[in-house]
């Protein structure tokens, strides 16, 4: 009995033992859960805690101006010198400094109870010019909105508009001047109204999604409709190749099986004593082609290529107000890496002279490009049945590579080189089966295509 006793003893001493250790165990694994939740919200608070000094420090940014932080840094820097050296003048440094901050405070409100209208009052308009355009502040709020500024964006520029004294759902129109003396597309807007203190110590801005985009056109001249080989017919332009049915008569033939019976001539048949069938030349629209060379080593400055770019426009306008096909090809631009070695060109989409007015606005001079005469024969590829091909180009641009690149079109193509050259003399030259057409100035094109020089 006194083994079993014993025996029994030490068997509840070995479970108290294993119940003490699960026990620290547990409590051991809770007090890490514990420590490991603590730090988890710690690392939150710490998360959210910086989102909010962030916020803060981008505010401050956005709201103190460099005038703004010279005055903290004269209000710190004079209470610490006056405090450290005695000094009573730094001291009065530094309360005029925060004054002067605290004074600037009530000017940043009110920056949002503006309704801001930028209302141009044309959206195209030609190089050269100048447009209107109507900038109209409405104050929103219950209470009178203090004078402020309004940064409108024009192009790479900033026109600063003064706004004065609101009432409530008052309002004002300024109107600003928009130069366009280059070709092209400027962008206005979006409107930033701007609060601020008569110092600039601090300000508060707020932007507006109003944006608009003036179209400007290059300009333009009348061209002659009965210019350079255009052929104006009814019948339009008659073709080497033979058809069975067209307007253009050619010739009577025998019947052959398949041939239309429509078209049997009746006198020919009774001569002849055998079936006669009448057989025509196929007819074709006049297709007017321009191809532009925007490359800038082809010109001697910007504005002999500006002088290019109206000819052009000038050629493809009246090509689409005669309801004539057009194509009218420009270089792309080719990465210098790869120059050489791919092909590609711009076509632009003429459908309307508004239209295709508005894609010249973004054609621009490049640096790498292909040469006309690669254009040229790619769109030589693409395209057949052209009537007539002018050629734009600069002075810079040898005449031998001019014929390279006209010779890409076959024979039954007039080509017309139009050289822009703003120092020398309008002529007419013909090179073999190619035209020169050497422009001095916009109103030469007209001219020189006016006295027929080119048929």
């Amino acid at each position: 009995m006194t083994d079993e006793f014993t025996g029994g003893s030490h068997s509840q001493s070995r479970s108290r033992s294993h119940t003490h250790t699960r026990t620290r165990t547990h409590v051991r694994a809770g007090r890490r859960s514990a420590l490991l939740r603590a730090s988890l919200a710690v690392l939150a608070v710490a998360r959210q805690v910086g989102v909010v000094l962030r916020r803060v420090r981008d505010e401050v940014s956005r709201t103190v101006t460099p005038a703004g932080w010279i005055a903290v840094v004269v209000a710190l820097g004079g209470f610490s010198l006056g405090w450290l050296l005695g000094w009573a003048e730094a001291i009065v440094a530094g309360i005029v400094s925060i004054v002067l901050l605290l004074l600037a405070v009530p000017f940043l409100f009110g920056a949002r109870r503006y309704d801001v209208r930028v209302h141009p009052t044309a959206d195209r308009v030609v190089a050269g010019g100048s447009v209107s355009t109507g900038v109209t502040v409405r104050n929103t709020g219950a209470r009178a909105a203090l004078p402020s500024r309004l940064d409108l964006p024009v192009g790479d520029g900033i026109v600063e508009v003064e706004v004065p004294l609101l009432r409530p759902d008052a309002e004002v129109t300024e109107d600003v001047e928009i130069p366009t003396p280059r070709r092209g597309v400027i962008r206005v807007g979006p409107a930033t109204t701007v609060r601020a203190d008569p110092l600039r110590l601090l300000h508060r801005e707020h932007e507006w999604a109003d944006v608009h985009e003036l179209y400007v056109h290059p300009r333009t001249v009348p061209v002659p409709a009965t210019s350079a080989g255009i052929i104006r017919d009814l019948e339009g332009n008659p073709t080497s190749r033979l058809v069975d049915s067209d307007i253009s008569f050619h010739a009577i033939r025998e019947y052959a099986p398949g041939d239309a019976q429509r078209q049997i001539h009746w006198k020919s048949t009774a001569k002849t004593g055998q079936l006669m069938v009448r057989q025509f030349e196929e007819s074709r629209r006049a297709r007017t082609a321009i191809a532009l060379s925007v490359a800038a080593a082809d010109y001697l400055d910007e504005d002999e290529y500006e002088l290019a770019v109206s000819a052009a426009a000038s050629l493809g306008v009246q090509s689409l107000r005669e309801g004539r096909d057009l194509e009218i090809v420009a270089g792309a631009e080719i990465p210098r890496v790869v120059r050489g070695r791919l092909r590609a060109f711009r076509q632009l989409g003429a459908v309307s002279p508004r239209g295709l007015l508005d894609e010249f606005c973004l054609v621009d001079s490049l640096e790498n490009t292909m040469a006309l005469e690669e254009v040229c024969a790619l769109q030589a590829e693409e395209s057949a049945g052209l009537s007539i091909v002018f050629l734009v180009c600069g002075s810079r641009l040898p005449l031998e590579r001019v014929r390279r690149a006209a010779l890409a079109y076959g024979t039954e193509t007039t080509v017309v080189a139009v050289v822009c050259n703003e120092t020398a003399h309008p002529r007419v030259r013909p090179i073999g089966d190619l035209y020169v057409m050497t422009i001095g100035v916009l109103e030469d094109l007209g001219a020189l295509l006016g006295r027929g020089a080119v048929r």
